[in-house]
């Protein structure tokens, strides 16, 4: 479990959780626990994903993948115990923020929504089905699937993130629904950077295999090709300007944090 959580990476969960709850006059320490539950929930997604029976990758992070280290059963069982963990540290964040029962449900249910079937499970199962379709499959149904797939195993954690910061500082309902309009754009814009990262940069740099290519996965640069692939991002990320604008300065590093997704590197 420490291997995987301590082995870098963007923090970007995280960081929207902190981001989502300074906006809404929260201050930071008060979100540390629901933080640190987002990046154990992603952490436990790249261990399973790099399992041989999903996309078999050797290297995350520039350090060897997780079961390459411990074995694939230590590796499935960090991952569940990371996952599990998660929920504990969210019902200690309610406990920190004095959260009524009905927001700490809340809580949990935004997790847990964005990590099962409605999220990145079910995002994770059709990307799977999906391996080879850009070879076989062109035009609407083939856009339609993988913007299913990049909205739900990749673009829902994100949103969740951003939403948790609102419920921990008690936003209200306009708030919340700005920010999660937020969250999915980013989260999409994300994922689609991504996909160009995949085909433009090299293993050293991504810290990773770039096993969508060797996969045959459906991505945005496989269909559409960089150049629209880019332009879709970018779409995305106007859009999640325009949806933070009415919270004004305290917003700016989530305007920051959106901006970054089309300008990094890795």
């Amino acid at each position: 479990m420490r291997y995987s959580i301590f082995a870098g990476g963007k923090r970007l969960r995280p960081v929207l959780v902190y981001a989502s709850a300074e906006a809404l006059g929260l201050p930071c320490a008060k979100a540390s626990s629901a933080a640190a539950a987002f990046e154990m929930i992603h952490t436990y997604s790249l261990i399973h994903d790099d399992l041989p029976a999903m996309d078999d990758d050797d290297l995350r992070r520039g350090k060897p993948t997780n079961h390459k280290v411990f074995g694939e059963g230590v590796a499935i069982l960090a991952g569940d115990a990371l996952l599990t963990l998660a929920f504990e540290a969210l019902a200690g964040a309610a406990l920190e923020c004095g959260l009524p029962s009905k927001e700490t449900a809340d809580l949990i249910v935004n997790a847990a929504d964005a990590a099962g079937f409605k999220g990145m499970v079910g995002g994770q199962a059709a990307d799977l089905e999906a391996e080879g379709w850009q070879r076989k499959n062109h035009g609407f149904r083939a856009g339609r699937v993988l913007e299913y797939i990049h909205r739900h195993k990749t673009a829902a954690l994100i949103r969740a993130s951003v939403e948790a910061g609102a419920i921990l500082a008690g936003a209200s309902p306009a708030r919340r629904r700005a920010l999660r309009r937020y969250g999915e754009e980013i989260g999409l814009a994300f994922q689609i950077a991504d996909d160009i990262l995949d085909v433009t940069s090299s293993a050293q740099t991504l810290g990773k295999s770039g096993s969508d290519r060797a996969n045959g996965k459906l991505t945005y640069a496989s269909l559409y090709g960089v150049d629209s692939a880019r332009r879709r991002a970018q779409a995305c990320v106007r859009e999640a300007h325009r949806a933070i604008m009415p919270l004004g300065f305290r917003a700016a590093a989530l305007h920051a944090i959106a901006d970054f997704i089309l300008s990094r590197d890795r």
